[in-house]
């Protein structure tokens, strides 16, 4: 008679450990940012055009810009895969903007979807 018992725990461990080193080498949540943009009477503004920099500098030249979207039905624009720091916005629409207010995200939380209200006027 074969014993096939140890055989099942070695290939339990090494289903295991295979398993592990998958989810090492992946992120499974990336660092995630939603805006959503609201016009001064709190309306949602479809349409919006959002730029995201990652510095003072490259904002007020409005240059090397990280990322750029555009917000949906909802309002709302997302961004995937963004380093956990703090993003100097731009969002346009029309003749209204964020300017005075809502130009920086406070630092984003890695791995994590962050949510962030613009009101553009």
């Amino acid at each position: 008679m074969i014993n096939l018992q140890p055989m099942k725990t070695s290939s339990r461990y090494l289903a295991f450990f295979t398993f592990v080193l998958l989810l090492s080498g992946f992120q499974l949540i990336k660092t995630t940012l939603h805006i959503t943009v609201r016009d001064e009477l709190g309306n949602i503004a479809e349409g919006a055009t959002i730029q995201l920099f990652e510095t003072e500098d490259d904002y007020l030249k409005e240059e090397n810009v990280v990322a750029e979207g555009v917000s949906d039905k909802n309002g709302i624009a997302k961004f995937k895969e963004l380093k956990a720091i703090a993003y100097y916005v731009i969002v346009r629409q029309d003749d209204k903007d964020n300017s005075g207010g809502g130009e920086r995200t406070a630092e984003l939380e890695a791995r994590r979807i962050n949510k962030v209200t613009i009101v553009i006027q």
